[in-house]
């Protein structure tokens, strides 16, 4: 998916505009949350770890086997599996983080697996050194891994409950109209409640070339507007 990135209101946003006009705001995670994640990931890690020792200790040389096989598909697939079916380990998750690839669409398995596998080289030379520095030198907060990956760990979306719209027919746009000022149509409808009439008519005022309406009518004629677009015919 083809995507126009910008800066945005500070340094640590990212502005996505796809070209279907949906536009996404991404909230760069730094080091100190990410810090925060891993180590949650690592004591659940380790109560993993103690568990299957604690168990297959008392097999010999087989239960020696499994404990070796479990501790690498556990080190190495724990946060694959958990990227790829939810976007975040149970730690990022619990610090409200998401991974995903640097053009706001959901990690694929291919990125997470690259972007895991190199967690060897963030460690060195002892505890994400390297790791650290990548991200403290990089615009995206982003370490070797996810240089390599084409990812970036934002915080999660909180889901909006949208306004509720006046009631008025379904009536399309003109179309001429822009994403933008489509979008403006519906804000406007939204923050209506909270308007006084005076001043919902000051406001639709000013879309007098878009409604043809003046006063009241063109109030009406922009509720029509964002209800087309927000239920469709």
């Amino acid at each position: 998916m083809n995507a126009r990135a910008s800066m945005g209101a500070t340094d640590t946003v990212r502005n996505h505009e796809t070209p279907e006009g949906i536009r996404l705001e991404l909230k760069l995670a730094g080091p100190v949350v990410r810090a925060c994640a891993w180590a949650i990931d690592m004591l659940i890690r380790g109560v993993m770890y103690a568990l299957i020792a604690g168990v297959f200790s008392y097999f010999g040389g087989i239960g020696t086997a499994v404990i070796l096989i479990s501790f690498f598909l556990i080190e190495w697939f724990y946060p694959v599996i958990f990227e790829v079916l939810s976007g975040a380990t149970p730690g990022k998750k619990a610090m409200g983080l998401v991974v995903i690839h640097d053009n706001g669409t959901p990690i694929s398995f291919v990125s997470s697996v690259i972007r895991n596998l190199l967690r060897a080289a963030d460690f060195l030379p002892l505890l994400y050194a390297v790791g650290l520095l990548s991200m403290l030198l990089s615009r995206d907060f982003q370490r070797l891994g996810d240089l390599a990956a084409g990812t970036l760990v934002v915080y999660r979306e909180q889901a909006q409950e949208r306004g509720k719209l006046p009631e008025a027919p379904s009536k399309p746009p003109p179309r001429e109209l822009d994403v933008d000022e489509l979008r403006e149509l519906i804000m406007f409808a939204e923050r209506s409640p909270k308007l006084t009439q005076e001043r919902q008519v000051e406001l639709a005022s000013q879309l007098r070339s878009v409604t043809q309406k003046e006063g009241a009518a063109g109030v009406k004629e922009i509720f029509s507007y964002a209800n087309w677009l927000t239920r469709g015919r």
